[in-house]
């Protein structure tokens, strides 16, 4: 019943998405694998769903017509399993969560927020650490799970939540402010302000990578703290994509010649180890 019920969530998942690869990322299946109970759904029934074409796929006639159905039997499902949930325990408890200033402010407010609508009565302890502090806290299972940048500790499970591009952060009147995307060589000799720790050691990489060596006189742990000191013409700093979306300082970021980009993700440790509370707060997440 429920590989069935899978097959369904997989057709019903795929039309809502528009795609079977995009249908496959949030069901964590590969697109094949996907398409493969479609295709099952299909032949049990001897009918033809899904037009499949180059951009996607569309709806059949008869794939319409039974779509509410199997949509129907997915929602109870999720039903079913919050009424389980309950009845286990899921009706009380506590997610622990280690998270960076960023990830803080941009996700959690609206997965929280969601997952909430559900399980109204579990309880959150966030902390917040740079990256180093959030892979120990984990492994050590000080917390359940926590939001950090790709590669991690190999014996973690992780879900890619988004990729996050390095900025270049520079007075409106700096004489660059006009262009596309900054060149990383004009950072040479220019005062500069970088973050402590986290965002900090990715940005030290970049620099190194590309033999650039700007004047730090400025170092911090507050992204915000850089972005007024930025906005005075104090300096130039380079900060993620993520940070920038919410700033509240009247700055211009571009991105850098040469691209830059971080996987951001939730990393938890692998089965056996994970709450029921944190299996089901993993599936509320924005993931890719």
């Amino acid at each position: 019943m429920e590989a069935n019920l899978q097959k369904y969530l997989a057709f019903v998942t795929t039309v809502e998405r528009g795609s079977i690869s995009k249908a496959a990322d949030d069901l964590h299946y590969s697109q094949s694998g996907v398409s493969r109970m479609i295709s099952d759904l299909e032949q049990e029934w001897s009918v033809n769903l899904l037009e499949r074409h180059k951009g996607g796929v569309r709806l059949t006639t008869d794939g319409a017509r039974i779509l509410p159905y199997a949509k129907s039997l997915c929602e109870e499902y999720e039903k079913l399993l919050v009424a389980v949930d309950e009845v286990r325990g899921l009706h009380s408890g506590l997610i622990r969560i280690a998270t960076f200033s960023s990830g803080a402010s941009q996700w959690l407010p609206n997965i929280i927020k969601d997952f909430q609508s559900a399980y109204p009565n579990i309880a959150y302890e966030i902390l917040l650490g740079d990256y180093t502090e959030i892979e120990r806290w984990i492994l050590e299972g000080r917390v359940d799970c926590g939001f950090i940048p790709l590669p991690v500790h190999p014996s973690l499970e992780t879900v890619l939540l988004e990729r996050d591009q390095m900025m270049a952060v520079i007075p409106n009147d700096h004489p660059l402010a006009g262009r596309a995307a900054f060149p990383l060589e004009a950072l040479d000799n220019e005062p500069f302000m970088i973050l402590e720790k986290g965002a900090g050691a990715e940005v030290d990489a970049i620099l190194k990578e590309r033999g650039v060596r700007p004047r730090i006189n400025f170092t911090t742990w507050d992204d915000y703290a850089i972005m007024a000191m930025v906005e005075k013409g104090l300096g130039i700093s380079i900060l993620t994509e993520m940070i920038m979306r919410r700033c509240p300082y009247d700055v211009t970021a571009l991105p850098l010649d040469k691209p830059v980009y971080r996987n951001i993700a939730l990393a938890f440790r692998g089965k056996g180890k994970t709450s029921l509370a944190l299996q089901r707060f993993i599936e509320y997440l924005p993931h890719r």
